[in-house]
């Protein structure tokens, strides 16, 4: 099949999809799966930029927004803390305090309670998406539903806990109080430090992520689907479709664009709908133990110490933090080692990170802590970009909801089926 815009309506896709991260394979399957003919445009292999390292952690209690109010107090120890868990990087502020002015405008009550709306809506769909995508490809051992926890070592933290306990169950999050030593009853390998946690029984995580984009890659070729790895940087949008340009002067042309190459969705969002996108970056980091495959049945997280530990197949993944730096500072891979020494004392014994590997990868964040899921452009331009931490979380449910709208070519389609969320929150105008 040639890709080159030639005027060929028989080779044209009924749509190119921008990014081979975790949503734009979940979306290339589902498309393909509907009888869609699919081009997959990524200057990287499917899976090797976010979707690699993310923690594996399928976070459906998360539904708060990434920030809250007290982040005014810990802006001076973002910025002086090189290896705290929330970090600013200094000389990144003035690029990124549009960003910031947006998110703390996000936080007044109206706006701040929208956000948790519409993250609990995704998640609440989104266990049960992956069900019917996994299983669609022979695919669910890759899922464990075994839920998680979030545990605490310091009396003073009970306080925090129990509020955090009420506020999700005023969001109907299921989560349950346990005792350290029930904790340990699953877990033993955690230590006497553990006072007691949250556990959240409709959590998941999967046993290796790359694992989970390439498989889907596979059935998506198998379905027909094919792949480019071009560097897509700019394209316009036409009467009868959608023309892209590569940085190596290559020229796409299809029916329909899905944008959903993550962090770096920004410019080509704009180019094709003339929005500009407050798209900024969360640089997250891990560290991976080969040797640790066996410490943990499932992902545990610390609330003191703000990371998370996720068993997957070839070991154990420390995930968490967060930096703000943007997408051409080299990674501090300090950063990384850092959540080693935040493991110690949550163990009877330390960890052994015998050939221990660092990873650094940027996940897509907009101020109201939403993505954009959307149609533009009267159906030739679709959108699905800005999960942040939740994207491997959310990936299915956002394809599910993106091949409504390839189909439908309108906003409220989408709606009438009742597994699909009202679209309102994640529309692209809300920029406008």
């Amino acid at each position: 099949m040639q890709h080159e815009a030639n005027g060929d309506s028989s080779s044209k896709p009924d749509i190119a999809i921008v990014g081979a991260g975790i949503i734009g394979i979940a979306c290339a399957l589902t498309l393909s799966q509907k009888g869609l003919k699919v081009l997959v445009l990524d200057s990287q292999a499917p899976g090797m930029g976010a979707s690699y390292g993310n923690a594996g952690h399928m976070a459906t209690e998360q539904v708060f927004p990434i920030a809250d109010a007290s982040i005014l107090m810990r802006l001076p120890a973002m910025l002086l803390d090189p290896m705290g868990p929330l970090r600013l990087d200094w000389r990144y502020l003035p690029r990124s305090l549009p960003w910031f002015t947006r998110l703390l405008w996000n936080l007044r009550r109206a706006p701040y309670n929208a956000s948790v709306s519409g993250i609990r809506t995704l998640n609440q769909h989104s266990l049960d998406a992956w069900r019917r995508l996994l299983n669609s490809v022979d695919g669910r051992y890759l899922l464990k539903e075994d839920g998680s926890f979030l545990v605490y070592e310091n009396k003073e933290a009970a306080a925090e806990l129990e509020a955090l306990r009420s506020r999700m169950d005023t969001q109907h999050v299921a989560v349950e109080h346990w005792h350290g030593d029930a904790i340990r009853g699953v877990a033993p390998q955690l230590s006497e430090n553990i006072r007691g946690g949250l556990f959240f029984p409709d959590t998941a995580h999967v046993i290796n992520p790359f694992q989970v984009v390439n498989m889907l890659a596979q059935a998506a070729r198998a379905n027909g689907v094919t792949f480019a790895q071009e560097n897509i940087i700019s394209g316009q949008v036409g009467s009868d479709g959608v023309i892209l340009q590569a940085e190596n002067s290559s020229r796409f042309s299809a029916r329909k664009v899905l944008i959903s190459c993550g962090a770096y969705s920004a410019p080509l969002t704009t180019a094709l709908t003339g929005t500009k996108v407050p798209l900024d970056t969360e640089r997250g980091y891990h560290l991976m133990l080969p040797n640790e495959r066996d410490r943990l049945p499932v992902a545990v997280t610390s609330l003191e110490r703000r990371f998370i530990m996720t068993p997957l197949d070839d070991g154990l993944r420390l995930a968490g933090t967060v930096e703000f730096a943007g997408l051409e500072r080299p990674p501090n891979m300090e950063r990384a080692w850092q959540l080693q020494k935040l493991s110690r004392g949550l163990f009877r014994s330390d960890l052994d990170t015998t050939e221990a590997q660092p990873w650094m990868g940027f996940r897509p964040s907009l101020p109201d802590s939403l993505p954009v899921i959307d149609s533009v452009k009267d159906g030739r331009v679709l959108l699905a970009f800005g999960h942040h931490h939740l994207g491997l979380t959310q990936a299915a449910v956002t394809a599910e909801i993106i091949s409504h709208l390839a189909a439908h070519g309108a906003f409220q389609s989408a709606v009438s089926d009742q597994r699909i969320p009202d679209l309102l929150p994640y529309r692209l105008n809300r920029f406008s």
